[in-house]
């Protein structure tokens, strides 16, 4: 039997703990912040399980973070009437994952896979290991992740400190920088404000940073940060294998009665004028679709589409990403090219 004090001081204890919590819990919603999700390995693999609907009933979001900020999910399932299954990874290639659902004999989905170029045809190791780590995630989680997943549902939803890209311990710790050591790749520091996601994995910019022009340039400096960082785009016969991996990928898809269509979301400003002379359409975006034989939507084919202005010059607003959406679907219906 444990003494009196111990019991004591594990109450204290317990005690001090909540009522800490609590008074972070209100300085964060005092600040302003929500409570969202964690868009990780966990909440993408319960999207994952979901690409066996048939296709008349849902479709794949497919593509980086432009997909998953641009493409407005209850604008899409009420002007489509089907279920948009949202498995866009932030700064990553979507080829990984396009690979695996083109392998799974099971999925016969129609899929809508966003090209941001320099993620698209690139093969840098970074671009492509997160799509990697979710995928391993999704193939081998056990009966004790499903149930932590399940019992995290309603807390993440409720509890702002529960935000683990930015309130847990390791996350904290990371606002002390200390020298990078050789050969280590920081995580980019984006402002909180920028990124709010719900159980849907729709990604959404806060009406914070929508009015914060300081917050905006701060994104804005980061994307030419990366774009300057950047290798050359790939060229050649590592070109050609790329178009002919994602054309075997297609007819994988299409044998089995599904169905892949690509777009290119708006970008703006500098950063669009970096991607156009960077990626030629004509000899990127083009090829693409003539090697593939699939229908492609780009931004700059359309009038409605191509007058979008992106805050941060890569990512549309919450309202712009539904009009956009509202045209990105009439165009679907009748174009037929």
């Amino acid at each position: 039997m444990p003494s009196n004090s111990l019991v004591k001081s594990a109450l204290l204890a317990i005690i001090i703990t909540f009522v800490a919590v609590c008074f972070w819990e209100i300085h964060l919603r005092q600040n302003g912040i929500k409570p969202d999700y964690d868009n990780g390995a966990e909440l993408w693999t319960n999207k994952r399980k979901m690409v066996y609907e048939p296709s008349d009933k849902s479709t794949v979001i497919l593509g980086s973070s432009r997909g998953a900020y641009d493409i407005d999910i209850p604008t899409y399932e009420r002007t489509t009437g089907k279920r948009a299954i949202q498995l866009c990874m932030d700064g990553s290639s979507p080829r990984t994952v396009f690979d695996d659902l083109a392998n799974d004999p099971k999925f016969k989905g129609k899929v809508i896979l966003d090209v941001t170029e320099m993620l698209f045809f690139n093969n840098i190791p970074f671009m492509l290991s997160t799509p990697a780590e979710n995928l391993a995630y999704y193939k081998k989680e056990t009966p004790a992740q499903k149930v932590s997943f399940t019992l995290d549902v309603p807390l993440e939803a409720n509890l702002v400190f529960l935000n683990q890209g930015f309130f847990s311990l390791n996350a904290l710790l990371n606002l002390f920088h200390l020298k990078d050591r050789p050969g280590f790749r920081p995580d980019l520091p984006f402002p909180l404000e920028f990124n709010s996601t719900d159980f849907n994995r729709q990604n959404r910019m806060t009406d914070k940073f929508l009015i914060d022009t300081s917050l905006q340039n701060r994104v804005r400096g980061i994307w030419m940060m990366v774009n300057g960082m950047l290798p050359p785009p790939i060229k050649g016969k590592e070109f050609a294998a790329n178009l002919q991996n994602v054309k075997e990928n297609v007819t994988k898809i299409r044998k089995r009665g599904g169905d892949v269509i690509f777009i290119r979301t708006p970008s703006s400003g500098p950063v669009a004028a970096i991607e156009a002379k960077v990626f030629p359409k004509s000899e990127y975006w083009d090829k693409l679709l003539a090697v593939t034989g699939c229908k492609g939507i780009h931004y700059t084919d359309y009038p409605a589409l191509s007058n979008f202005v992106c805050p941060e010059f890569s990512h549309l607003s919450p309202r712009d990403a539904m009009v956009y959406t509202e045209h990105l679907v009439t165009i679907l219906k009748t174009d037929k090219n």
